[in-house]
């Protein structure tokens, strides 16, 4: 019976620390997405952290700003294939184009 309790109160604990590294891996990576992404300066893996954006797509990006200058509005990505208004009403609110001087 005693053994019994005692796995049981080492099940309990085991779940109890899964559970909190879950969260606070949760609340980290919730932490991170509240910066915004610059899509004039991100490198291929920053895109790549946006969602529906692969590294195809993320390099599509960079070789777009390479031959036509610097994104000048956010709704701008859109003219990069691959980007269609559905992926840009996911990430619009996660990219910035930067400080306009």
């Amino acid at each position: 019976m005693i053994k019994n309790l005692r796995k049981v109160l080492v099940l309990v604990l085991c779940l109890g620390f899964l559970l909190t590294s879950f969260s606070l891996a949760q609340s980290s990576s919730q932490t991170k997405s509240k910066k915004k992404i610059n899509i004039n300066t991100a490198s291929l893996v920053e895109l790549q952290n946006l969602p529906r954006i692969g590294s195809k797509v993320a390099q599509r990006i960079i070789d777009y700003r390479k031959q036509h200058g610097p994104f000048k509005r956010v709704e701008d990505i859109m003219k990069v294939k691959g980007i269609g208004e559905r992926t840009f009403l996911r990430i619009k609110d996660l990219i910035t184009v930067g400080k306009r001087k």
